[in-house]
């Protein structure tokens, strides 16, 4: 499974957010420069964002984008979910009809527990996990 560069940078972006949390709106074009992700990309990633209820922006002069939940409410799943979709990792998990094999498939099971390692991982983080890594490693969360 390889992750869209979609989900690669809104994940860094909303990143980035979090860890300017309770600091004001972050302006798109500071969060474009530190993610090095063009202006116009990452407008379509907020408005993915926030229609997911994960950021909301604010008008004007010292306006910008803020996350609308604390970090540690926001689980990389959920985002995840929003930015890529659900984790599929092949059809037949979906629909058991999608091939003749699908009911006494050996490796369909295996592919289901791919896909389920893959999820509980993304549901036992939240973004303020994330940083608290970066912290741990003193890197900084833009290099993540």
């Amino acid at each position: 499974m390889k992750l869209s560069t979609r989900t690669r940078y809104g994940i860094r972006a909303i990143l980035e957010l979090a860890a300017n949390y309770g600091q004001g709106p972050l302006q798109i074009k500071i969060i474009a420069r530190h993610q090095e992700i063009s202006i116009k990309y990452l407008e379509q990633l907020m408005a993915i964002l926030k229609t997911g209820g994960f950021v909301r922006s604010m008008r004007g002069s010292k306006g910008g984008y803020l996350l609308a939940k604390a970090p540690n409410k926001i689980k990389i799943s959920e985002v995840f979910i929003a930015l890529e979709g659900q984790i599929v990792t092949v059809d037949c998990i979906q629909d058991e009809n999608y091939c003749e094999r699908g009911i006494d498939c050996t490796t369909r099971q295996l592919w289901f527990d791919v896909q389920n390692a893959i999820m509980k991982v993304l549901e036992s983080s939240t973004l303020q996990d994330l940083i608290d890594r970066a912290k741990d490693k003193k890197a900084m969360f833009y290099q993540i």
